[in-house]
């Protein structure tokens, strides 16, 4: 396999890891959410619409992937020989990291939502606590692009 293909291979599998990730976490916490405000309506009381910010919290894994693969395709047809590898596993590895953290975040969302909406209580600490998960995804991406500066 050539440098190029697989430097686009390991943007292609970043991006889709962290995708994955993203997909995997969105829907554990859409899923609690529709239970919490489930509860809400049968317990006659309001359904609070914060609950989409924790659904929603996984999403921004995706973006970093995309950085790093915009990143990495532009190294396509610059790079030095013997840098496909490299590019490879950095993107695979990369786009892993990011997409656990996405996939991790929620499962957090999803007891936030629980929490938020049985106690109306406690936002910020939900949210504080979904952005230090967040932080995972946020050092891999930033580390992956500084190993990716000293490739080619």
């Amino acid at each position: 396999m050539s440098d190029a293909a697989m430097i686009v291979a390991g943007a292609i599998a970043c991006l889709g890891l962290a995708g994955a990730g993203s997909a995997f976490g969105t829907g554990f916490a859409a899923s609690a959410a529709v239970g919490a405000w489930k509860k809400c309506y049968a317990a006659n009381k309001q359904a609070p619409f914060l609950l989409l910010s924790f659904v929603g919290a996984p999403i921004t894994q995706t973006l970093y992937g995309m950085i790093l693969m915009f990143i990495m395709l532009d190294k396509v047809g610059k790079a030095a020989a013997g840098s496909g590898l490299p590019c490879l596993v950095a993107g695979i590895f990369a786009g892993l990291a990011i997409g656990l953290s996405a996939l991790f975040q929620g499962r957090a969302g999803a007891a936030a939502c629980d929490a938020q909406a049985e106690t109306n209580q406690g936002f910020t600490n939900y949210l504080a606590a979904l952005g230090i998960v967040e932080t995972v995804a946020i050092f891999a991406m930033v580390f992956a692009l500084i190993a990716l500066g000293k490739i080619g």
